[in-house]
């Protein structure tokens, strides 16, 4: 695969935006934010579509439409008195209902609006790798400046409140951060599948680690390793990248699930071998 430039690009780009996903899925699971990725992920269809039937870009379109649903997702859970769960829901059906409408009405049912539902990672341009290193470095800068607001925050946002961390900040920028993220990763396996990139990689490392650093490794070596691994199958054997991707990934979380320290038969394991070296020792 990687004797073609169109692979190199893939590659690169989707090893891009995989270490994004995967900083970024830890807040996530700590924060209970992957129904928010899954509602922001399925409102850009709405935001393709603007794109699609007013002939701009639909990924600058889209990009714009899910700051402002990311960013309503934060204002009506705050102000609107609403839970989360059910603003999300809300915003979510709506853009998509949206997105249908004024699809049919461009009449817009093509090969480029499949692209979009589920990736095209393999026709990825050197503008679109720019473009996503950009947005990783945008991302990571912001997670790593505001790395202990947002780790105190997804922990305990009543005490960080109380001790002077600025909250609604953060929390706002976690979700704009979320919200250009998904946008990108779209090329990479398409508005379908995007929220698998920033929940399965953080809920895999919270099943083989207990402290957040252990988390922060194993889910950026999940996004990484699926990433790489998913687009040498996919090519090897002809099928979908993002499908492929995404299976790569659920078979990495199954294999947490099967080794985590948690399992009462790892225990049982785990005890033996220290129980072993204690007497070798």
């Amino acid at each position: 695969m990687l004797a073609y430039e169109f692979g190199q690009r893939a590659l690169i780009g989707g090893l891009l935006i995989a270490a994004t996903c995967s900083i970024l899925s830890f807040f996530v699971i700590v924060r209970r934010l992957a129904f928010a990725g899954m509602g922001i992920s399925h409102a850009a269809f709405g935001g393709v579509a603007i794109g699609i039937a007013a002939g701009v870009n639909p990924i600058v379109t889209a990009g714009g439409f899910c700051v402002l649903v990311a960013t309503g997702i934060g204002w009506f859970s705050r102000k609107g008195r609403l839970h989360e769960d059910a603003v999300i829901g809300i915003l979510f059906s709506a853009s998509m209902a949206l997105g249908v409408l004024l699809i049919r009405l461009a009449n817009a049912y093509n090969q480029d609006l499949l692209s979009y539902l589920f990736g095209s990672i393999l026709a990825m341009s050197w503008t679109d790798v720019v473009i996503l290193a950009a947005m990783t470095l945008f991302a990571v800068a912001f997670l790593v400046l505001f790395f202990k607001e947002l780790l105190f925050f997804s922990f305990d946002e009543e005490t960080a409140t109380a001790s002077g961390v600025p909250v609604r900040f953060v929390y706002y920028g976690l979700l704009i951060t979320m919200a250009l993220t998904i946008v990108v990763a779209i090329k990479l396996v398409g508005i379908i599948l995007v929220s698998a990139l920033i929940v399965i990689p953080g809920a895999t490392g919270l099943q083989l680690s207990r402290n957040y650093r252990g988390v922060l490794l194993v889910s950026l070596f999940v996004g990484l390793a699926s990433i790489a691994g998913g687009l040498f199958l996919s090519f090897g054997f002809d099928v979908a990248s993002g499908a492929m991707i995404v299976m790569v990934m659920f078979a990495f979380f199954l294999a947490g699930v099967a080794l985590s320290p948690r399992r009462a038969y790892m225990q049982r394991l785990l005890g033996r071998r220290t129980a072993a070296g204690d007497r070798d020792g």
